[in-house]
């Protein structure tokens, strides 16, 4: 049996968990639904990591067919706190071990004791009072920390008793694995924190619309809905809505090896595979006179700096976009910010052209004053990137992102 086809009939095990977490918990069942669950005997329990641009929960099967229906439920909401809590991406502490454990006190306060699997560490509580390590240094603190602190906090406090900070530096602890967390380059983690943050943000969209939060309790609820609401800066988010549009590339290498693997002109050779990330974005500029030379070159000077593996095309629009006007631009080279239209603002032409041409595109950013009427619906990923002091005058749709741009104290 081939590796998909065994991955394919091992997760045919959590089906049931996943089935059941859809009625008993719709919030984390969202949450998983962007998440590529699979199988593998390469880490000793269960984890999240990113692999080529992607979240993947890898599940040890002889761990997960040892748990109880109770643990698997306590398992898949402790890797959701993870993603959501951006622990494996943003959030780096050094010591990692001691961030490991820290982050583990963080969400395993919300999750009940009796849904976690042995070895869950749990503020104010023993951890596994039955072992050999109950009355050790660590253990001792972690029993007389308060529940419901951040992973920053537990972090502090750990690091302030140098006997259980060496304790936690040296070894890992908790049910789950958190190796390769360090291993991200700063693409991937912008890259996949991206991503998680918009299937962050339609979770709680959904349960709110529903009502349905299962077992999240409202303190919580309120922290998450802070951490998709705060007002973020407006290159964040641009860069965000840049990764979120990326897509996994796969190129066949080859290298001289000393096996007999003979090619006809280059002797014996083996492929191998280089991976990386590319996108192509559609920017298209209102020519309206609110959108000025000033405004053009702030947001030019932060394309400028995505462009490393994005290829940008502008497009001038007004009442119709001006294909004449088709610029593409790669890394080291910066369009013009001329003027070839003057007429009136129409959203719905750009929508009609980004569709047009959604085999070319990944994605497309429309730089405007936002007045003008609301388009129909887009096939492709949009971002509404709004000058200074202005606002869209209607409401995005679901998967749009909105960037409001701001004048800084350095008038940049």
């Amino acid at each position: 049996m081939g590796q998909a086809a065994r991955r394919i009939e091992n997760n045919k095990d959590l089906s049931p968990h996943l089935l059941r977490m859809m009625f008993d918990e719709p919030f984390f069942a969202r949450i998983l639904r962007g998440v590529n669950i699979e199988f593998g005997s390469d880490v000793p329990t269960a984890g999240v990591m990113v692999k080529d641009g992607d979240v993947h929960m890898i599940c040890n099967p002889d761990f997960v067919s040892s748990l109880s229906d109770d643990h698997v439920k306590g398992l898949l909401k402790h890797e959701c706190f993870h993603l959501a809590f951006e622990h494996c991406t943003s959030r780096k502490l050094e010591p990692h071990n001691v961030a490991n454990i820290a982050a583990d006190l963080a969400i395993n306060s919300d999750i009940p004791e009796s849904e976690l699997p042995d070895g869950g560490l749990v503020p104010g509580k023993v951890p596994d009072p039955d072992s050999p390590g109950a009355d050790s240094p660590l253990a001792k603190l972690i029993a007389t920390l308060p529940k419901h602190e951040s992973q920053e906090w537990y972090f502090a406090q750990i690091m302030q008793d140098e006997e259980a900070k060496e304790q936690a530096k040296g070894e890992g602890n908790g049910f789950d694995d958190h190796g390769g967390w360090g291993e991200m380059s700063d693409e991937e983690k912008e890259l996949v924190k991206g991503k998680m943050r918009e299937v962050l943000k339609d979770a709680i969209k959904e349960a709110d619309r529903t009502g349905k939060w299962g077992s999240v309790g409202g303190s919580m609820r309120s922290k998450l809905r802070e951490m998709v609401s705060n007002e973020v800066d407006w290159r964040a988010i641009l860069k965000q809505f840049c990764g979120f549009s990326k897509r996994g590339t796969r190129t066949t290498t080859w290298s001289n090896v000393n096996v007999v693997h003979l090619h006809p002109e280059h002797g014996p050779l083996a492929t191998g595979a280089k991976r990386g990330y590319t996108s192509s974005i559609a920017v298209y500029i209102d020519q309206s006179g609110s959108v000025g030379d000033k405004e053009l070159a702030m947001a030019f000077a932060e394309l400028r700096g995505l462009a490393r593996r994005t290829e940008f095309t502008t497009f001038h629009f007004d009442t119709a976009v001006d294909e004449k006007s088709e610029t593409k631009w790669k890394k080291g080279k910066t369009p013009q910010a001329g003027r070839t239209r003057c007429g009136g603002t129409d959203f719905e032409c750009v929508t009609q052209h980004a569709n047009k041409n959604r085999h070319r595109f990944d994605g497309y950013i429309i730089i405007t004053d936002g007045e003008a009427a609301k388009p129909k619906p887009s096939k492709l990923k949009r971002c509404w990137l709004l000058v200074p002091g202005t606002n869209l005058l209607f409401q995005p749709d679901r998967l749009d992102s909105v960037s409001k741009m701001k004048k800084s104290n350095k008038n940049n």
